[in-house]
């Protein structure tokens, strides 16, 4: 660190603020003159209507997500919005946005929904003079706004990428054929169940299980299991065979109706709140979980599930109501063997475009890295970022 920079206590940096009413986040409006601003990961949450309750910072502030650690930098007046919000109104020998750009270097462990603040206060805050912070902000909004502009564009091409996967579903679902049946699913299922609800091992001993997790990018991952010690009639009465489909049918109401096909030689135990559903001979569980797949990307189980505080479930009984429609066994072969060719591209479009997302966080976390370590010039900073990252350090372009 050059010996231009100066270090104080965090609690030294921060001036004491009088807080404004929180709103709780019940009472939010979904349009209102003021906006509100809370913990979570959006950057506006709400709105109100009520001026008196409008908090008005002299400068800039840092509001600080206490349960969330979630960092917004925030130059209007705004509403608090309910409990875990804490604003950090810096010193004067403290630019906002440096103020800002630094606490995203500190490595905060994770309490859980316990509260944060206590870490941020352990806290030494190094910094230069105000000539040399407003340089260091400059070039990093700079940087981090090419960063923001090549994510998004990298976002949008995975978008749709996905996309073009979910219209093949449709183009594949809509059309009736000689021979295709109109049918239900409590027609071609033979089985369909509940998993196993056990005692999970936290060593990680025992019999691997699935759970919701294991729904991973529309496939099985199995490291995304759980562990338990099982006895043997368990093991046997719950074992996945090859070829099961697993449903998540208690879950958010976004993730409701997400499906994986088990297709691994591995023992695994069917955990509970993912249905199995293995089929009858005239179903190919591979077409099954296409189908599944396809009338989830169209928003069928929004419709049908029922919505509780914290999460959403679809029951058995409506889910052998659903309709499908669906060719002889042949015919069912072909799809699936054609729409797995073209799912394999665009998953690897998808894997291509976020490994450029990581790469951008990445690239950023370097940035802010190099410009508060005092390891060498910021300038040099940006040109050994770019020797590392030279491919997403060029989609800053667009």
């Amino acid at each position: 660190m050059k010996a231009t920079w100066k270090i104080e206590r965090f609690e030294d940096c921060i001036e004491k603020v009088t807080y404004t009413p929180k709103i709780q986040r019940k009472d939010f409006l979904n349009v209102g003159k003021y906006p509100v601003v809370s913990q979570e990961e959006d950057f506006i949450n709400g709105y109100w209507n009520r001026e008196a309750d409008l908090f008005r910072a002299k400068t800039p502030v840092v509001v600080f997500g206490d349960h969330t650690k979630i960092l917004k930098y925030v130059d209007f007046a705004f509403v608090l919005g309910a409990d875990g919000v804490k604003i950090l109104q810096p010193q004067a020998f403290l630019l906002p946005k440096f103020f800002f750009y630094q606490l995203h270097t500190a490595s905060l462990d994770s309490l859980g929904y316990a509260r944060h603040y206590r870490l941020l206060k352990e806290l030494k805050i190094a910094y230069p003079p105000l000539p040399e912070q407003q340089r260091i902000v400059a070039l990093l909004d700079e940087a981090f706004d090419g960063i923001a502009t090549a994510k998004a564009n990298a976002e949008k091409n995975r978008q749709n990428a996905r996309a073009l996967f979910e219209s093949h579903l449709q183009a594949v679902f809509s059309q009736r054929g000689e021979g295709w049946v109109d049918s239900s699913l409590g027609d071609v299922l033979a089985v369909l169940r509940n998993g196993l609800n056990c005692k999970q091992d936290k060593t990680g001993k025992g019999s691997k299980i699935s759970r919701i997790e294991s729904i991973w990018n529309a496939k099985f991952d199995l490291s995304r299991v759980s562990y338990a010690e099982l006895p043997e009639y368990q093991k046997v009465k719950f074992r996945l065979q090859k070829g099961d489909v697993l449903f998540s049918h208690i879950n958010s109401a976004v993730h409701v109706g997400k499906t994986a096909l088990f297709d691994i030689d591995e023992e695994v135990i069917h955990g509970v709140n993912l249905l199995l559903m293995r089929t009858a001979p005239n179903m190919l569980s591979a077409y099954l979980d296409l189908y599944l797949k396809f009338i989830f990307a169209c928003g069928y189980w929004r419709g049908v599930c029922k919505q509780s505080v914290n999460q959403a479930s679809v029951n058995q009984q409506d889910i052998t109501r659903v309709p499908i429609h669906f060719p002889g066994l042949k015919v069912q072969s072909a799809i699936v063997e054609q729409t797995n060719s073209f799912a394999s591209e665009t998953q690897r479009l998808e894997g291509i475009y976020r490994q450029k997302i990581a790469a951008l966080d990445e690239l950023k976390k370097s940035l802010l890295h190099q410009a508060f370590s005092g390891e060498m010039t910021f300038a040099e900073a940006k040109a050994a970022s770019h020797d590392r990252y030279g491919e997403a350090y060029e989609g800053l372009a667009g």
